[in-house]
């Protein structure tokens, strides 16, 4: 099984908008998702990596003002020298229930200390629902080199 990566923060007031029941602003979410994305790609790669692309980014519900915001990221896909995280993004509330409000997919390329693409290690699937997300991340790769 693939290694997660986890995150939690709290919303507080600097990450909010101004309306009347305060929203997490989705470019507060999208730093959080490229952090812990950028943490399960380090640790899978062994070395330092760059955001590439940020492939999909879906706001499925909200988060307010003091709540619970965890993110899982896990590596879905490997190339010669770049890897596509997924990032999912939940509302933890005070019961332990979670709401997923946001999936993310993101592409890094390994860095030597040089900043010059370094190979990663194979990502090979070991569950069905990693060989569907690996399946699915070949797709994408594809729409995102015809672009």
């Amino acid at each position: 099984m693939t290694e997660i990566t986890e995150s939690v923060q709290i919303v507080l007031p600097q990450h909010c908008n101004g309306y009347k029941k305060p929203r997490l602003f989705g470019g507060q979410l999208m730093a959080w998702i490229d952090v812990v994305g950028a943490v399960a790609a380090k640790r899978y790669a062994k070395s330092n990596v760059t955001t590439v692309c940020v492939d999909n980014l879906n706001f499925l519900n909200p988060a307010f003002l003091n709540e619970t915001v965890l993110m899982q990221a896990c590596v879905t896909w490997t190339g010669r020298t770049s890897l596509e995280v997924r990032v999912d993004t939940f509302v933890e509330r005070i019961d332990g229930t979670r709401e997923k409000i946001n999936r993310a997919y993101l592409v890094f390329v390994a860095l030597n200390e040089n900043n010059e693409p370094v190979p990663v290690p194979e990502f090979h699937p070991e569950t069905q629902e990693e060989a569907d997300e690996f399946e699915a991340a070949i797709a994408r790769r594809y729409v995102r080199l015809n672009r």
